[in-house]
C-alpha cells in the first residue's frame, strides 16, 4: 500500500472552499473549477473515504448515482486538519492545525485539537493558535452570510471559534433538523452559502470498523440525508458532497507508549495512531529517528521534520511559527497497522478503524455534484 502526498494547488480539499466561493461569484480562487451557482450547499460527511463508499455502492445508490471527482484530504487526514483547511482555504502548513495532539511549544505538555483541551493551568485561545482569516469572514465581508448546520454540541467549542469564524452557526442534533436548516438557509437569500457536518459515520467507523453493519446503515442514513437535501433544494443551487477523510481498519497493533526502541529519547507522544507526531529529548532526534525507522522497517514511512516539510505532505511551505507543532520525527503507518496509545488514549487504541495517514483509502474523499 502506497503513500500519497497530497495535491494541494488542484485537487484537494484546500482548493474547495475558495472554489465554492468563486462560483458564487466572489473574487476567490477557483482551483476546482466550479461552474457558477446561485447558491452552494456542502454536505460534509466525516469519514466518508472514497474508496470507501465506491465499496459499497449498493448501500448508497443516490451517491453512486452521481458525477463527481476524487480529492486528496491532505496530511494529517484528520478531522482537524481537514476542518481547518475547509475554513481557511489554507494548507495544514500555513494554518497551522498539524494534527490531533501537538506539542504546546515551551510547556512540555500536549494539546488536544479537537476537544481543544489542554493540561490544568494552560489556556490555548483559538484565535490565536488559529489566527488566520477564515474563509467565512470573507464571504461575510463580500456580502454572503455562510450558515452550518452541525450539532449543536460543537457550536462554542474551541475548534469551532477556530475555523468557523464568520459562520451563522445553525444547530441542528436529527437528519431531519439539518435538512430542514439548510433548505431554510439556502432559501434566505441569494447567494447563499451553506454546510451541513455530518458525523456518525466516522463514530461507527471507529467502534467497528468501515464495512460493518453499523457503519453500512451509517452509510444508508449519508445516503438518505443527500437525497432529501438534493431534492429540497431552491432553484441555481449546487449540492456538493465531501468528507474530511477516509479510513483503514486496523490489522497490526503496537503499543508505542512500551516498546523500548520506540521510547528511548521521546518526550512526548504526539498526533495519533495513523500519523504520530514524535517530539524528542534535546539531542536525541537522529537518534530516535534511527530507532523508529529500524523497529518500524517496511511496515511505516519514518521521517524527520524537515524532511516531511521539504516532502511538501503539510502543503508547498510551512509558516515559521509552526514548525514546532510538527514532531522531531513524524510516522506513518501503512496498510493496517496502528501505533497507539493506551495510557494517553485508552479508548482510542481500542477502535476498529483509524484514519490520518497517506494511504489512498484514508486521503481520497469525493467530491460529488448535484444541481437544481
Amino acid at each position: 500500500m502506497g503513500m500519497l502526498v497530497p495535491g494541494y494547488g488542484g485537487g484537494s480539499l484546500t482548493d474547495l472552499p475558495g472554489s465554492l466561493l468563486a462560483a458564487l461569484g466572489l473574487r476567490e480562487p477557483n482551483a476546482l473549477a466550479l461552474e457558477p451557482a446561485d447558491r452552494v450547499c456542502l454536505l460534509l460527511v466525516d469519514g466518508l473515504g472514497a474508496e470507501l463508499l465506491s465499496a459499497h455502492p449498493e448501500r448508497a445508490p443516490f451517491l453512486a448515482s452521481l458525477a463527481g471527482r476524487t480529492l486528496s484530504a491532505g496530511f494529517p487526514s484528520t478531522t482537524v486538519t481537514s476542518l481547518s483547511s475547509l475554513g481557511t482555504g489554507l494548507t495544514p502548513g500555513e494554518h497551522g492545525m498539524v494534527g490531533l495532539m501537538l506539542a504546546l511549544p515551551g510547556t512540555g505538555h500536549l494539546f488536544n485539537c479537537l476537544r481543544w483541551t489542554a493540561p490544568e493551568g494552560l489556556t490555548v485561545e483559538p484565535e490565536e493558535w488559529q489566527p488566520a482569516e477564515t474563509v467565512y469572514e470573507r464571504a461575510a465581508r463580500a456580502g454572503v452570510r455562510p450558515v452550518y448546520v452541525a450539532p449543536a454540541e460543537f457550536e462554542a467549542t474551541g475548534l469551532t471559534r477556530a475555523v468557523y469564524r464568520g459562520v451563522r452557526y445553525a444547530p441542528a442534533d436529527s437528519v431531519d433538523e439539518r435538512v430542514a436548516r439548510a433548505h431554510a438557509a439556502l432559501r434566505e437569500s441569494r447567494p447563499a452559502h451553506a454546510t451541513v457536518y455530518y458525523g456518525d459515520l466516522d463514530a461507527a467507523g471507529h467502534m467497528t470498523g468501515w464495512g460493518s453493519d453499523a457503519w453500512l446503515r451509517q452509510l444508508s442514513v449519508v445516503d438518505d440525508m443527500a437525497q432529501r437535501l438534493a431534492e429540497g433544494l431552491p432553484p441555481g443551487t449546487a449540492l456538493y458532497v465531501t468528507a474530511d477523510h477516509g479510513m483503514v481498519n486496523a490489522t497490526e497493533r503496537i503499543d508505542a507508549e512500551r516498546v523500548p526502541e520506540l521510547t528511548e529519547g521521546v518526550e512526548l507522544l504526539g498526533g495519533e495512531a495513523r500519523a504520530r507526531h514524535v517530539y524528542t529529548r534535546p539531542g536525541a532526534a537522529k537518534q530516535v529517528l534511527e530507532s523508529w525507522r529500524g523497529f518500524l522497517g517496511d511496515r511505516a514511512r519514518v521521517v524527520s521534520r524537515q524532511e516531511a516539510v521539504e516532502s511538501g505532505w503539510f502543503g508547498p511551505r510551512v509558516r515559521e511559527a509552526w514548525l514546532e507543532r510538527i514532531g522531531d520525527v513524524v510516522a506513518v503507518p501503512y496498510g493496517g497497522l496502528v501505533l497507539t496509545a493506551p495510557t494517553q488514549h485508552p479508548v482510542e487504541a481500542r477502535f476498529a478503524g483509524y484514519h490520518g495517514s497517506l494511504t489512498a483509502a484514508e486521503q481520497h474523499v469525493p467530491l460529488l455534484e448535484v444541481r437544481s
